[in-house]
């Protein structure tokens, strides 16, 4: 597939999916979009110049580069052929942009631009599309206040749009909520080191998706600032640290390689994702874990990660709090699994791009597959062969990608709305035509 007919299929209302025998691909994974939004905001606070390589051009990471350069401190270039993105001071104040920063859907980059708003001089507004202001951060804005910083939501219902006055990141001890999204203790913990005082963060609950903040606290050691932590419980961020800035790397998406570590299983085929490894902070990595109990079969060396379906899968019980974006990929895999598969811990999926747990158990009854969901779980029942269905994406990229997978072993699966993939992985289609040739 081009990069003309990858642009077709994204411009297209829908697509419909061609059937494979088997799978036997090496598929090349673009940067992780979390590590790419964690170093584009370390980046932007940084006072030396950064270059991203391997980075992650997708619509949640240019929507931040896009809302760092409105901040007036910082030059931002994307070179989306080479796969880097370059920030470089360049010598003036942060100043809180005049107009709305509208960060669309993206979830991550708005939370990461809250905390890092009360350290710009002026009011800065912060809004999004209708799905975003429904999206909850009334949890990171009352952890705000304790540190001197007044972020407020402007109707009074905990979400965007958010106005945020600075420059009032004092610093000092706060508390906050982790049972809605890791996300606001990592948008704390980034901008903690440019506080006036020291940081102390301290979780009221149990803290979900415990990877991704393993993750962020990685990212700041990289660029060296040091995070003393207890545990899950508390966090500590020493004032007067600065991040430095040079050449960083970054790892493949294990959420995006998912979809083809799925294709594998479903197909009994081969796939390996080179670039990564077991050791990777990725929660996300644990799909390889529920794929072997499932049946598969893995093979993972110090750049490489294979997954080897074959015979007979099964379904299983799992905790997926700490690799929630996974959660549509193994419920698809669960659809051509015999047996119940029980997915527990998935509650912070309601207030996702979309309600998830809702749209993967509808799509996947309109391929007449029995699913049951609470508040907080999705059992898939296997056994039943799927049907081909038209699937309905809900703006959502993850939906479209993982219900792609199923095209790939059932006949008359269409996505409908394939542009929306543009969010996490704008080259999927093209990923996905790889396994086969140029035809979807």
């Amino acid at each position: 597939m081009t990069t003309a007919d990858e642009q077709q299929v994204l411009s297209m209302s829908e697509v419909a999916i061609t059937p494979l025998d088997t799978v036997d691909a090496t598929v090349e994974v673009l940067g992780s979009k979390s590590y790419t939004n964690r170093f584009l905001a370390i980046a932007g606070l940084c006072g030396e110049p950064t270059t991203l390589r391997n980075a992650l051009h997708s619509q949640d990471t240019v929507l931040l580069a896009k809302a760092l350069r409105m901040f007036g401190h910082v030059e931002v270039e994307l070179d989306e052929q080479k796969n880097t993105i370059v920030v470089t001071p360049n010598g003036n104040e942060m100043c809180a942009p005049q107009s709305e920063i509208d960060m669309g859907n993206a979830g991550t980059p708005i939370r990461l631009l809250i905390t890092m708003a009360g350290l710009a001089k002026g009011t800065t507004i912060l809004t999004g599309n209708e799905r975003m202001r429904e999206r909850p951060m009334g949890h990171l804005l009352e952890a705000l206040a304790p540190l001197g910083v007044r972020a407020v939501a402007l109707r009074d219902n905990g979400s965007p749009p958010v106005k945020v006055e600075g420059p009032h990141l004092v610093g000092g001890t706060t508390a906050i909520h982790g049972n809605v999204s890791s996300q606001f203790t990592t948008s704390l913990l980034l901008s903690a080191p440019y506080a006036k005082q020291d940081v102390d963060i301290t979780l009221l609950d149990d803290l979900l998706s415990k990877p991704y903040v393993d993750m962020t606290i990685a990212a700041m050691d990289r660029a060296g600032v040091e995070v003393t932590r207890r545990g899950y419980e508390h966090f500590s961020v020493k004032s007067g640290q600065g991040y430095r800035g040079g050449d960083i790397t970054i790892e493949p998406d294990a959420s995006g390689m998912s979809y083809f570590l799925a294709a594998a299983a479903i197909t009994e085929g081969r796939v390996r994702i080179p670039g990564i490894s077991g050791d990777s902070a990725q929660g996300d990595i644990g799909l390889v874990d529920a794929l072997v109990s499932m049946g598969c079969r893995a093979d993972i060396d110090d750049d490489s990660i294979t997954v080897h379906g074959g015979g007979t899968l099964g379904g299983i019980d799992i905790d997926m709090s700490n690799m929630p974006d996974v959660v549509p990929t193994l419920a698809v895999v669960a659809a051509y699994a015999q047996g119940r598969t029980h997915i527990t811990g998935i509650g912070n999926l309601r207030f996702k791009e979309c309600d998830r747990i809702e749209a993967v158990s509808t799509e996947l009854a309109k391929m007449g597959v029995d699913v049951e969901t609470t508040a907080d779980t999705l059992t898939v029942h296997g056994g039943r062969r799927p049907q081909g269905a038209v699937i309905d994406t809900y703006d959502d990229h993850r939906i479209a990608m993982a219900f792609a997978i199923a095209g790939l072993r059932t006949p008359g699966v269409v996505i409908r709305d394939p542009g929306c993939v543009r969010k996490s992985f704008p080259t999927f289609w093209q990923r996905l035509s790889g396994l086969r040739g140029t035809n979807l």
